[in-house]
């Protein structure tokens, strides 16, 4: 186990997929970060209140079997998820080039993998409220 920022263990080795199985990865190593992002790209694509997801060198992360399906969610991003059957696995952009996202969602054991903090909370839903004592953010890159 590789012990994290907050002090917890987190595991080497994550897997993780979609729904259907179609799209599989494994993720070697700690995240970056792993927070609750509330913007309204995000929402929209998971058709979803808030999306948890955990930040990762690309070098980390191994697709196995099929590969994601991805759609160009703006000129600078790209989103990737099952071309079967629409689960959202990932987030790239040029502005943190080298990185992906990952859906915490999509992982096998998603309560492995708690969030650090939220941001975008700018763009948060008022009638959202969750429970936590987790900093927050109103942008990203999260700034004091």
């Amino acid at each position: 186990m590789i012990p994290d920022k907050r002090g917890a263990s987190m595991p080497e080795t994550l897997e993780g997929g979609c729904q259907c199985g179609a799209v599989r990865y494994r993720i070697n190593g700690s995240p970056v970060m792993a927070a609750l992002c509330h913007c309204s790209m995000c929402r929209r694509a998971n058709a979803a209140p808030a999306v948890a997801w955990a930040m990762y060198e690309e070098s980390q992360v191994t697709f196995l079997g099929s590969p994601p399906a991805v759609y160009a969610s703006s000129p600078e991003a790209r989103r990737s998820f099952c071309g079967r059957c629409g689960t959202q696995i990932g987030f790239a952009a040029d502005y943190i080039p080298g990185m992906i996202d990952i859906t915490i969602g999509s992982l096998d054991e998603p309560e492995r993998m708690p969030p650090m903090f939220h941001y975008w909370t700018s763009r948060q839903l008022p009638w959202l409220r969750v429970a936590d004592e987790l900093p927050r953010f109103p942008e990203f890159p999260p700034t004091e």
